[in-house]
């Protein structure tokens, strides 16, 4: 009994996946990841694109079409799915975690931290030693110690009550927000790119960012998505959780940290972008239900195909000219937000 109740603790690798839905929102994700690509006041179609590709990766770029592909396009489509992918992920695992479909990626200060580094990066940057002058490396740092304080305050002796985290991320996420408002006000000549950063935009990815997120992306999200069986066990409380022989405070902590510097590392490259981490896990349970094998991953492709899908609406539905990307989400997910809101109160 006790040999059968440490393997039900142990986060699994989900074995228990649905494969023909993930496979089919892969094949979707591909496909959306070529028309984005495609799209742009030159359009070019699947066979530029793989052309591009096998130049690109070969490094034989010949014609503008290639350079339009390889050097603009393709690094923001993809870094949009990374992004999505991240958020949507730990959108999902904040809400196993906390047991609550109105959890984000923002709940405990990420997105705060985030924002006030920044700022403080274009405010002063130019008169600061690297790396203190760099928007992605401030924000990166800024966020995670956000949370790292969060975490800190929220403490007690014998564990870390998902009560006392809630709060102790509101008030410091609030703390950072005032902060970052004040400086705003302060330094007005840098208001607007302070305000632009904020909004989110993917219009600077480049292959350099791709590379400076993909390896804390890839393993932090390996960790979320081996603890969906994990997940699963927590789902049926804590202290029932502990008894199947889970260790709820470890499995937590290891969790979140995971989380964080998944949604840290995305929202240093793009950003505070909201309501992806939200309405994307949340639509992924109401249609294929609660089972955390299946949510993750499925979480994961959908949130990488909704982020290039935003992306692409907005360069596109006021072109030449770009919403910030934060904008065209919000527009999304505010009514949904609304909407889950009256479902659960």
């Amino acid at each position: 009994m006790q040999r059968a109740s440490k393997h039900l603790s142990k986060p699994s690798t989900p074995t228990g996946v649905r494969w023909s839905p993930l496979v089919g929102s892969l094949f979707l994700l591909l496909a959306v990841l070529v028309l984005a690509t495609g799209v742009g006041t030159v359009a070019l179609g699947p066979p530029d694109i793989v052309r591009a590709v096998l130049h690109g990766v070969t490094g034989q770029l010949s014609g503008s079409g290639d350079t339009i592909i390889w050097q603009i396009r393709l690094p923001r489509v993809l870094l949009a799915a990374l992004v999505g992918s991240s958020l949507a992920l730990s959108g999902a695992a904040y809400q196993g975690v906390f047991r609550n479909p109105l959890a984000d990626p923002y709940l405990l200060g990420v997105a705060s931290g985030a924002g006030l580094g920044a700022t403080l990066a274009l405010v002063f940057g130019p008169g600061l030693p690297w790396p203190l002058g760099s928007v992605p490396l401030m924000s990166f740092a800024s966020a995670l110690l956000s949370v790292a304080l969060t975490l800190l305050l929220a403490r007690r002796r014998g564990g870390t009550p998902l009560v006392a985290l809630i709060l102790a991320g509101v008030v410091l996420g609030s703390s950072a927000s005032a902060l970052t408002s004040l400086l705003m006000l302060s330094e007005r000549d840098d208001a607007a790119r302070v305000l632009a950063w904020l909004l989110g935009s993917f219009g600077l990815s480049s292959w350099a960012q791709i590379g400076s997120v993909l390896p804390l992306m890839l393993f932090a999200g390996a960790v979320t998505l081996t603890s969906a069986g994990g997940l699963n066990v927590l789902q049926l409380g804590e202290e029932s959780a502990a008894q199947l022989g889970l260790r709820t405070e470890t499995f937590k902590v290891v969790l979140i940290a995971a989380a964080t510097l998944s949604t840290a590392a995305a929202v240093s490259v793009s950003g505070i972008i909201g309501f992806a981490g939200l309405i994307v896990p949340h639509t992924v349970r109401l249609v294929m239900g609660p089972d955390n094998r299946t949510l993750l991953p499925l979480s994961l492709t959908f949130g990488a195909l909704f982020m290039v899908l935003a992306d692409l609406a907005a360069r596109t539905v006021v072109a030449p000219a770009e919403v910030p990307i934060g904008v065209v989400t919000a527009l999304v997910g505010g009514p949904f937000f609304l909407w889950l809101l009256r479902r659960k109160v």
